[in-house]
């Protein structure tokens, strides 16, 4: 299990998490390795633009919201890459911080 599946674990229990996610797709709202807070989020609350950690297909990102439809959302990553559709259960939490700055339009979409 990685470590974005374990922070999927955790914030599905209720816990906020903080996490160092590599990878260059989310430059430059997130660069590699830089500490991440993220906290439970109520995924009918959930907005285009949001960086979520959501399920995809299997797999946990930590990407944008890039659409939505009903209670289904589309994640995707900030260079332009779609990695699909998923249901808003699958959304475990909302990017709150990146390296202690608070993230913009988070207010009442926390649990």
């Amino acid at each position: 299990m990685g470590v974005l599946d374990t922070a999927a674990a955790r914030l599905a229990a209720g816990e906020t998490v903080r996490i160092r996610p590599s990878g260059s797709s989310m430059v430059p709202l997130i660069h590699s390795r830089q500490l991440v807070t993220i906290a439970p989020v109520d995924p009918a609350k959930v907005e285009v633009g949001d960086i979520v950690l959501a399920r995809v297909s299997g797999t946990v990102y930590l990407h944008l919201v890039t659409a939505i439809n009903g209670k289904r959302v589309q994640i995707g990553n900030n260079r332009g890459g779609i990695n699909g559709w998923t249901g808003a259960e699958r959304v475990f939490g909302l990017c709150t911080e990146v390296e202690g700055v608070p993230r913009k339009n988070i207010d009442g979409k926390l649990f």
